[in-house]
């Protein structure tokens, strides 16, 4: 017997939608369905009839309102964009004072900022929500970055902690159900309250331009084993299935292990030589590297991944220029096959350090130019089960903020130092290998170049800044001076360029 007013309500039924609908009712919470398409709401409801919660289906806008206990807890998993403002512009009229929007899509922070400020005004509260993890995610248990007024949060907190995944408060594992869609007794939920409006959309998009990083480094590492030591996907996949089980635990380094020893059903061969390489995306990478370059934060490593898949892009041009463009005469590898297959998996930890080093200090630049108040411990455990994202190694980040709050870099915390010092002559190795070999290797070779600039007492960019007071009198400040305080020579003009009349 349905409860008479439903828990929570979401709009869109695509296989998001569809997936987090359920595994919301999985839950014993009463959820009110909604999509433009009735047809596909109807046939929803009908193939899922037995939810723990029940699924109650709504044929109208005003029906699915109406059905919704108050204050009003309403999901939208719809477009990005536009289809998201024309969504929450239909359910204004229809709502009371205190009524919850949550945007769990990828939408862009500043959107979320302005959609919160403007609902406030009319009363209402909004939630943007970033939600992690894919369709599987979704259904069996996401990762959740709320981020909205503190009192919104507390009204969803019971919904959210309940299908949040789940790891293991010691290890940070993830923890799984007797089977799919049962609840998982005990364990910490993968999610937290991020901070203030378009804070946790913030977070998920720096998640996801991680994520970029983290999946082009694994094609780096594949492409040096197959470029240098002509290894077969099934042996590559034998080998990530290794690694799997150390330091380089992971959700993608699995998930990759699966990819190459899988074959193709029609022709039979590796099923990764026949998959075109072209890359697609949605934008939240770049989004990512935009912000980077706006705030003024190095994120190398993170941008290089979205210029390797627009580089992907470009494939008839490619093919044409392989035909044209020569690289090195390189002989057949006669080092050890085991000791470069470490140092590829060397390269590849040292350069995730970095990605993620890159992606807190953003989230840490951030929060003051946004007003928040971001606990990168907190963060780093939620991203450690139900996200793509999720690995051992996020334990160990989780623990460097607890170890220090206020890290400037994870560089700079003694785990991670003691780490790229054990390992960075292999991966000091591989680059210069992949050189030689005519390897690109942009993540890689980016993050090694952003661990020696940070490093550097002094950099190069003294002769820069003289440069640029030379052609534009930009200015500079002396060694000898303390900060803060500029200067300017007066250049002579028979040094000066001359320009044509």
């Amino acid at each position: 017997m349905p409860k008479t007013y439903s828990d929570i309500g979401l709009i869109g039924l695509a296989v998001m939608g569809q997936n987090l609908a359920l595994n919301i009712a999985d839950h014993g919470f009463q959820i009110s369905v909604y999509n433009r398409t009735t047809e596909k709401t109807d046939k929803f409801v009908a193939e899922n009839p037995s939810t723990p919660g029940g699924l109650i289906g709504t044929k109208t806008l005003e029906e699915f309102v109406q059905s919704l206990a108050l204050p009003r807890k309403i999901v939208i998993l719809v477009q990005a964009g536009k289809a998201t403002d024309a969504v929450i512009d239909g359910l204004i009229p229809l709502l009371s004072p205190a009524d919850i929007i949550i945007d769990g899509g990828n939408a862009l922070w500043t959107d979320t900022i302005r959609r919160e400020k403007s609902l406030k005004e009319k009363g209402l509260r909004f939630i943007g929500s970033g939600v992690s993890g894919g369709e599987e995610g979704a259904r069996f248990g996401p990762s959740l970055m709320p981020g909205g007024d503190k009192s919104s949060w507390e009204e969803l907190k019971p919904i959210w902690t309940a299908i949040a995944a789940k790891v293991d408060k010691k290890t940070g594992k993830p923890l799984t159900g007797a089977k799919p869609g049962q609840p998982i007794k005990g364990g910490v939920p993968c999610t937290v309250y991020i901070g203030e409006n378009g804070a946790g959309h913030y977070v998920k998009m720096v998640h996801n331009g991680i994520e970029y990083g983290d999946m082009q480094m694994i094609c780096e590492a594949y492409a040096l084993m197959k470029g240098i030591l002509g290894l077969k996907p099934a042996e590559m996949g034998e080998i990530f299935s290794t690694w799997n089980k150390g330091a380089l635990d992971s959700f993608l380094i699995e998930i990759t292990a699966d990819i190459l020893k899988q074959k193709d059903p029609v022709t039979k061969k590796p099923f990764v030589d026949i998959v075109l390489d072209t890359a697609g995306q949605k934008g939240t990478g770049k989004w990512t590297s935009v912000n980077a370059l706006d705030m003024g934060v190095p994120a190398p490593t993170i941008a290089e991944s979205v210029f390797a898949r627009c580089l992907s892009a470009v494939k008839e041009e490619r093919v044409a220029a392989s035909k044209i463009l020569k690289g090195p005469k390189v002989k057949k590898y006669s080092g050890s096959k085991k000791a470069l297959i470490e140092a590829i998996h060397d390269a590849l930890y040292c350069s995730k350090i970095c990605s993620y080093a890159q992606g807190f200090q953003l989230m840490r630049t951030a929060q003051g130019e946004y007003g928040w108040k971001l606990n990168f411990g907190q963060i780093a455990q939620i991203f450690r089960g139900g996200c793509i994202i999720r690995a051992a190694f996020l334990q160990k980040i989780t623990e460097a903020y607890a170890r220090n709050p206020k890290l400037a870099n994870l560089l700079l915390d003694e785990y991670f130092n003691k780490t790229i010092q054990k390992a960075q002559a292999n991966w000091r190795k591989v680059i210069a290998l992949a050189a030689e070999h005519g390897i690109s290797t942009p993540t890689f070779s980016s993050a090694l170049a952003y661990y020696d600039g940070y490093r550097s007492e002094r950099s190069p960019a003294n002769l820069l800044q003289a440069q640029r007071d030379y052609f534009g009198a930009h200015t500079y400040e002396r060694t000898d001076v303390k900060r803060g305080k500029f200067f300017h020579i007066d250049w002579p003009e028979a040094h000066r360029p001359q320009l044509e009349a």
